[in-house]
């Protein structure tokens, strides 16, 4: 029984957080940034479910990634005009996670529900898949993930996916498996990396990853509280200990790559730990702090369960989230 003399702020706080924590980086300068209102135009009878992912083109174009009835992709011009729905009732769309779009303008949907990787060309005609949807008569067989057995094209939940400059595909395989997979430009397997674990190149709960011009990985190993760098044939480089919890990571295009890291307040509204999340860190990829910008809130301009950011233009970010059912076009300012 729970003594009614115990405060329930101290009860939350007891609680499991999702392991989210307070970052360790102190004296980080604010960088003024605002939100375009009422920027995403839906057409009548048509909504906006939860902000899984969020990406753009080369055009300026939007892909908005949601869990709503059914998960479903959504595009937007430049201006916020809904264009299209891509695919609706796609057999490989059932828990949306996260969307990318690549250099050449393909677009990538990584469903953690099905347990594949989506890539359409820019008409959005399905062109590659990886993994499979777990079918009833699969039990048992090769096709079932496995924690223990990995298989080269058989996922467990993934959480994302990235390119390096020579079309090289990593995957972040993610809930269940917390390990990175690499396959080359055509699908072929090439190798994969990480167990279950907190050691360096252990991973858990990778949740999100992005791929420099060098072809490094940043990966969020999001319950472990630390982003971890590992080269291209996925060895482990170094870790980013010190900004909080990261839930999404995006890397922009260059010439000079900017890292962002997203402390995100988590998507079960517990607002025990508002006063240590909310807030998205700008770095240099050697881990140096050069911003952050952000609070936990419902209101314009705050964040709420941020899922994921386009850095395409590392001064105009666009995110998605979780618990708004919403997605937000940032223009960033100088840092004070």
């Amino acid at each position: 029984m729970i003594s009614k003399s115990v405060p329930l702020a101290l009860l939350f706080a007891a609680l499991p957080l999702l392991s989210q924590s307070k970052a360790k980086v102190q004296n980080v300068p604010e960088i003024p940034y605002e939100s375009v209102p009422n920027f995403l135009k839906m057409p009548p009878g048509l909504y906006l479910g939860e902000g899984i992912g969020i990406a753009t083109n080369s055009k300026g174009h939007i892909f908005y990634y949601t869990r709503s009835q059914a998960t479903r992709l959504f595009e937007f011009d430049a201006k916020g005009t809904f264009v299209r729905e891509i695919a609706p009732g796609l057999y490989g769309f059932v828990y949306a996670h996260a969307v990318r779009v690549d250099p050449q303008d393909n677009i990538w949907c990584v469903d953690e529900g099905s347990n594949m990787v989506i890539k359409f060309n820019p008409e959005g005609r399905v062109v590659m898949t990886l993994g499979r949807r777990p079918e009833p008569s699969d039990s048992g067989s090769a096709t079932t993930p496995d924690p223990n057995n990995p298989g080269k094209y058989i996922f467990d939940r993934p959480s994302d996916v990235g390119w390096d400059p020579q079309g090289n595909i990593f995957v972040s395989d993610g809930y269940g498996n917390s390990r990175v997979v690499k396959y080359d430009k055509n699908g072929r397997y090439i190798t994969s990396a990480g167990t279950k674990g907190t050691g360096p190149g252990q991973l858990n709960l990778p949740h999100s990853l992005s791929v420099d011009a060098k072809g490094n990985v940043y990966i969020a190993d999001r319950t472990n509280n630390r982003i971890q760098v590992w080269d291209n044939d996925l060895k482990f480089k170094t870790q980013y200990d010190n900004v909080g919890t990261p839930w999404e990571l995006c890397i922009s295009p260059g010439p000079h790559q900017y890292l962002y890291s997203s402390n995100t307040f988590p998507d079960a509204n517990n607002y025990a730990v508002a006063d240590v999340t909310g807030e998205v860190y700008k770095m240099e990829l050697d881990g140096t702090v050069l911003g952050k910008f952000g609070k936990p809130g419902k209101q314009l301009g705050e964040f709420s369960g941020l899922h994921e950011i386009d850095c395409r233009n590392p001064n105009e970010l666009y995110i998605s989230e979780i618990q708004l059912w919403r997605a937000q076009k940032l223009i960033l300012r100088p840092a004070k």
